[in-house]
């Protein structure tokens, strides 16, 4: 597995090296930056920003007044474990968030053929990972992203959920909340579990007690999503600091709007497409997506991988406005690779991988290659 998953870091390590010998004295690292400052561009610099400075108590304001992008549209828990591992190790910041990720990538990985051995046999669940640490988007960990970091904690909660280990649960729930946004939609996993498990109690028992713990897992992580906004309100004084700090990343596209959930998505697709087209693709998205959960690969992942997926699902479309960092955002919806490494044809696994690899190329050149201007898409 190890074997796998390194190998696939030595190709994109190849590739980001690659393209960062393109960049032009217009791109937002200039021409020809070294590899680790190249690593810890785009969200990469306010993980650093976070670690030099903390986040601020005053909210930044643009020139019409409205609340500017900063720090508190990120969590703190990987900014400040990369600090405590430069503190120790005496490493220079970028250096140490690029170990970080691509440790927490390693077992990430590992962990997710033991999860997929849950639901898959042996060979399905190797391709699985094999599928994961070829994806289009899977160069993002060994950058200054947290997102590997909260792909770990993803794969063990849901190992945790499987295994019905509650009390562990409790402290990965508090730190994975912490780590990428996802209290909230794993709190409707939860949810949902619970009412699953209730309405089959009679082919597999729910004890009185086990329905407690479940029930209150699922309000902690509820909590545990709203914390880091609890969090800004306090500090800065303002009950919406993290919801207007959010939507000033999507203010130079639609201008400022309030956050009215499962709004985004349409605003999105009628600003790319214009009106009713952009609802009709969006209606079309959403509809593609809930067939596909009944697909037999799909429903063979277990109870608890689709709940999930659903959720996640849920909270983008509640919540996220579609833009350059969409397919990242995607990332979470991991499980979904155990139902394409279920065919076992060589023709089709080799197409995946290969396919893969073409778009990270294409996705990596896209919006970290030669671009024309500093602040063209992440």
């Amino acid at each position: 597995m190890l074997f796998v998953y390194g190998g696939a870091r030595a190709l994109t390590t190849i590739a980001l090296a690659f393209t960062a010998g393109q960049l032009t004295p217009q791109s937002r690292a200039g021409a020809d930056p070294d590899f680790f400052s190249y690593s810890a561009l785009w969200d990469g610099y306010w993980y650093w920003y976070i670690a030099a400075v903390g986040y601020p108590t005053e909210l930044p304001l643009d020139a019409a007044g409205y609340v500017a992008e900063n720090q508190w549209a990120f969590m703190p828990v990987y900014p400040f474990l990369v600090s405590a591992l430069a503190a120790l190790s005496g490493a220079w910041w970028p250096v140490a968030a690029f170990t970080v990720s691509l440790l927490f990538g390693f077992g990430a990985a590992v962990l997710l053929y033991r999860l997929f051995l849950l639901r898959l046999d042996e060979d399905q669940a190797f391709f699985g990972v094999v599928i994961f640490s070829v994806s289009p988007l899977s160069f993002i960990f060994q950058m200054a992203y947290a997102e590997a970091m909260h792909t770990f904690l993803l794969v063990l909660a849901l190992y945790l959920l499987i295994r019905r280990k509650w009390g562990w649960l409790f402290p990965v729930t508090a730190v994975m909340a912490l780590t990428r946004p996802s209290g909230l939609a794993f709190a409707l996993t939860l949810a949902l579990y619970w009412l699953v498990r209730l309405v089959q109690r009679d082919r597999d028992p729910f004890p009185r007690r086990e329905q407690v713990v479940v029930g209150g897992l699922a309000v902690f992580s509820g909590v545990m999503g709203l914390f880091w906004p609890a969090a800004a309100w306090i500090a800065t004084g303002s009950i919406t600091a993290y919801t207007d700090t959010e939507l000033a990343w999507r203010a130079p596209i639609i201008g400022h709007q309030h956050l009215v959930p499962f709004a985004p998505w349409f605003q999105a697709f009628d600003f790319y497409l214009g009106a009713p087209l952009g609802a009709i693709v969006v209606v079309l998205i959403v509809g593609a997506f809930a067939l596909s959960l009944v697909l037999p690969s799909v429903r063979r992942l277990g109870v608890e991988m689709r709940l999930w997926v659903v959720s996640y699902a849920l909270y983008l479309l509640a919540v996220f406005f579609p833009q350059s960092s969409t397919f990242r955002l995607l990332i979470p919806m991991f499980p979904l690779a155990g139902a394409l490494a279920q065919p076992r044809s060589v023709l089709y696994r080799i197409s995946v991988i290969v396919v893969s690899l073409v778009l990270q190329f294409g996705w990596l050149w896209l919006t970290w290659g030669p671009v024309s201007s500093w602040w063209t898409v992440p």
